[in-house]
């Protein structure tokens, strides 16, 4: 059986539309310009994945949110458990860009980061 999917490359400014056909068990990818074209395509269509960008509560009345972002991609399957971890995060410390806020998010490789200055 043979299905095809078209998507729009986010992986480089050219936008390109890609067709994705799966073959037997092999993905056949065509419209892609550069080369990473074709690895975010069948990983769009096999196991897409996102970063994710939130607010997290903290102890300061003066600063009750912080944004914070992951420094890398899970799979969007997973996206709503994520989220609850995300949501049970409380600050209690005065955080900048970069600081670490949770690490190993669902048992992963994948950290929670404060994206705004606190210190200010």
């Amino acid at each position: 059986m043979r299905q095809s999917v078209t998507i729009t490359c986010i992986s480089c400014p050219l936008g390109c539309e890609i067709e994705v056909t799966k073959k037997g068990t092999e993905w056949e990818v065509e419209g892609n310009q550069c080369k990473n074209g074709k690895k975010y395509a069948v990983q769009e269509v096999t196991n897409p994945m996102r970063s994710i960008t939130s607010t997290v509560k903290t102890v300061f009345k003066d600063f009750p949110r912080v944004s914070v972002k992951t420094d890398g991609d899970v799979p969007l399957k997973d996206i709503f458990e994520y989220m609850k971890e995300i949501n049970d995060v409380t600050v209690d410390t005065r955080l900048k860009p970069g600081d670490m806020v949770k690490t190993g998010l669902l048992g992963s490789e994948v950290n929670l980061v404060a994206t705004s200055d606190m210190t200010c």
